[in-house]
Parts: structure tokens; sequence; C-alpha cells
């Protein structure tokens, strides 16, 4: 190794060692790592097979019953985790502890477990003003920089706008939630022949995500794909 190499090396662990941090989960040191590799092992992955259309799980990867009955208006959706601890403890502190590092992690993991859609642009879910004056930042839009960056496409922030503050999603029914969105959402931009791809944190019904579908289809828009961090799975 060249005296140059020695040299950059030396500097690279100087800066590891100050970047050192212990583990989100475990308290065990991660060096510059979020999680230590045995807690990020140890996360519910969303097993396959997984119904294409809307990633709950199904026997053979099949559309699964629901979305045969009731297509939704996105046509492809990939999650990489289960809504279920710790997961939901790691979002939470993202979203309401204002831990961006944490979206920024997991925006890189979704680019590298989720198949590329080789879209034409990225829509993050947006948030009302109010909601995004209260928390600061759009989740959405921190997990989409990643997948912005690794897929070289680029992110849209302005076409699509939350128009209506609704109810939060997390404390109705889930029978409750299609109608608490409708039309909560609007579009500025002509989509006419675009792939779009809209990335949420966390789908549960896919309501939020379904009714921005009809939105940008409605203003043009060829496919809609999703990507979401975690899928939660139906109350048995």
């Amino acid at each position: 190794m060249s005296i140059l190499a020695q040299s950059i090396d030396r500097v690279r662990r100087s800066f590891a060692l100050l970047l050192s941090q212990d583990c989100l989960l475990c308290a065990a040191e991660s060096a510059e790592r979020l999680l230590c590799p045995s807690c990020e092992d140890d996360l519910p992955r969303l097993q396959p097979p997984c119904c294409p259309r809307c990633a709950l799980p199904t026997p053979s990867g099949e559309i699964c019953g629901r979305c045969l009955s009731h297509p939704p208006h996105y046509d492809f959706a990939a999650a990489v985790f289960s809504y279920a601890f710790p997961i939901d403890r790691l979002i939470h502190s993202f979203k309401y502890g204002r831990r961006l590092a944490v979206g920024s992690h997991f925006g890189k993991v979704l680019a590298a477990l989720t198949e590329n859609p080789e879209a034409d642009l990225i829509v993050p879910l947006p948030l009302h003003r109010s909601r995004l004056r209260e928390r600061g930042f759009n989740q959405a839009l921190e997990l989409a920089r990643p997948l912005s960056k690794a897929w070289h496409t680029p992110v849209d922030c302005r076409s699509c706008r939350r128009i209506h503050q609704t109810r939060a999603q997390a404390g109705l029914p889930w029978p409750e939630r299609e109608t608490n969105v409708r039309g909560a959402f609007d579009c500025s931009a002509d989509l006419s022949g675009k792939r779009v791809l809209l990335v949420d944190d966390v789908m549960t019904t896919g309501a939020s995500l379904n009714e921005l579908a009809r939105i940008v289809k409605l203003h043009g828009a060829a496919e809609v794909t999703v990507r979401v961090l975690a899928r939660a799975l139906p109350p048995r």
C-alpha cells in the first residue's frame, strides 16, 4: 500500500471512530451504522410471496381477492418490512422524534431491497401545510431522497398537494379511511404518459396512496407504482 493510500485509510478510520454510535435498538456499538448487524437482521421483513398490486401476502404471489374485486388506482406496490415491532417504534421515532437519520437510513434500505420501477418522477405523499408546520418535515420526502439518488429519478414535491387536513388515518377504523381521504389531494401538473412512483413510510389500508394515485391518473399518469417502508397486515 502506498504512503498516500495508507494516509487515506488512516483518515477514514479516524472519521469512523468520530462517527461511532450505539445501535438505536440494543445500544451495542454499531460504528457509523444506525443499527448493529444483529438488530438489522432481526427486523420483520415482509415475507414473499405477495400480491403485486397491494403487497399483502398471497399463497403464490397472485393478485389477492380484494385487488381483483376492487382494483386500486395504483398498478404495483412493494414494501420491505411488516409494520410490526421494532419497525413500528423506529418509524415512530423518525416521524415524531425528528430522527431524520432514521429516514435517510431506511430510504437507502428501500432503494436496495425493492426493485427500481424505472419511473419518470417520484412523488412523496404530501402532508397538509398545517401538519408540515407542526412536524417540520415530510417523512415521505426523507425516504424519497435516497431513492432519487439511487435510481436517478427526480423528486417532484410541487405538483401534488394535500388540500384538506383530514383526520389522522392511524386513529380511524380501516373501513372509514377511504372516505376520510376522499378529495384530500390536488395536482397542478400535466402528467400525460408519465410513470409516477408514490412513496410513503407505512401502508395500512392504502387509502391515502390510492386516492393520490387516482388524482395523478386523472392528470394523465400512465402508470403508478408505490414503494413504502412497511406494510401493515390486516387484523385477523
